[in-house]
């Protein structure tokens, strides 16, 4: 059923849904949601792609719906990449980037590491820039996981094993995102690749202790904390620190986040849809519960994603309800949350594609690619 129409939320705006769309096309449907006064955000799929003036057209129409919608993609590079034909750079997965560091050649030692954080900034300047002449605010990267070698959803998406190597060669590509006006994400904290299960499938259990994690795989928050514009939290649980998987738990989020690390920027949910996000306390949720409980435990916007490819009754259904939570005072709008959406919407207009083409910094980029 379509989603009730609200004009505005007591307490105070706040558009913490970050939704999707079926197509390459808005529908009516479509539009309606995106008005809804709770979605703030829109995640892009290769199956909204057909080519570069489809992307840039689809964004315009987005942002003359509701300028404020933050248009989002996840698009690290490697096989993570949604966009990958009509001009758009194939970018190498992130281990490329610490196997450059490692490797010094006959240049003596450190000339690796240097020719590597250079290769992170083209990569982040390139990525930024192509998604931004497109019309697409942010990208959710940079993977801030160590490769500890075995987690299958990771691998090849982590920069490296050393918690030092990932946090300058993610500074650096941090930095690239920035020259080309667009924000990062860094996920996800604390840490998905130590353990083996997949969130999308299943939930999965790091047994080490809290002491353990923040020597290891927190470090990079720790060392970026004044860096990162975003956080997304892994849909792991850490039994010796909460019973909460990390996206729902205050623990992990207010106190050892924000209060103990510092980072006061933008939090993300990880898609509510992935199995990791179904079951709390061992039971399950329905997305909006779910939502409640994220929102609760200090993120600022919760993803539901690949919901609207059967007629988005999910996502309709996550809007009602969770305007039916907030009326109930089982969640309570933070204005805090709504200024750091905004902060992730780029300050400055993009080139065009044709502009980028032939801008030197661009050209320069792509030779410094690894």
């Amino acid at each position: 059923m379509p989603a009730r129409a609200i004009q505005t939320l007591p307490g105070g705006p706040h558009a913490p849904v970050v939704l999707d769309i079926a197509g390459r096309r808005l529908s009516n449907d479509d539009r309606r949601r995106l008005r809804h006064p709770l979605t703030g955000g829109l995640i892009l799929f290769a199956r909204n792609w057909e080519s570069r003036r489809q992307l840039t057209e689809l964004a315009a129409e987005v942002k003359s719906l509701r300028p404020d919608v933050l248009i989002c993609v996840d698009h690290e590079g490697g096989r993570v990449q949604r966009f990958r034909t009509d001009g758009f750079t194939h970018l190498p997965p992130m281990r490329v980037l610490g196997e450059q560091w490692m490797n010094d050649g006959r240049r003596g030692a450190g000339s690796g590491a240097m020719d590597a954080t250079d290769a992170a900034t083209a990569t982040g300047y390139v990525l930024g820039a192509e998604l931004r002449a497109c019309g697409v605010d942010l990208s959710f990267t940079p993977v801030l996981d160590l490769d500890h070698g075995d987690s299958g959803v990771i691998g090849d998406r982590a920069f490296h094993r050393d918690p030092r190597v990932v946090t300058l060669l993610a500074k650096s590509l941090m930095h690239g995102l920035r020259l080309a006006g667009m924000a990062n994400c860094g996920k996800h904290f604390p840490g998905h690749g130590f353990v083996r299960g997949d969130s999308h499938h299943e939930v999965p259990i790091d047994r080490r202790s809290l002491k353990a994690i923040l020597a290891d795989d927190a470090r990079p928050y720790e060392w970026l904390s004044t860096s990162l514009a975003s956080v997304m939290p892994a849909h792991v649980v850490y039994p010796k620190v909460d019973t909460h998987p990390a996206g729902f738990s205050p623990r992990w989020l207010k106190e050892i986040l924000r209060q103990q690390i510092g980072f006061n920027g933008a939090l993300f949910s990880d898609d509510l849809s992935m199995a990791g996000a179904r079951m709390i306390d061992g039971a399950p949720v329905t997305y909006a519960e779910a939502a409640a409980v994220a929102l609760n435990a200090g993120c600022d916007m919760v993803l539901l994603c690949n919901q609207s490819v059967d007629g988005g009754r999910a996502v309709d259904q996550l809007l009602d309800d969770l305007t039916e939570v907030h009326a109930q005072g089982n969640w309570q709008t933070d204005p805090d949350s709504e200024a750091r959406r905004l902060d992730l919407l780029p300050q400055s207009a993009p080139l065009s594609w044709d502009e980028l083409m032939h801008q030197p910094a661009y050209q320069h980029a792509l030779e410094r690619l690894p």
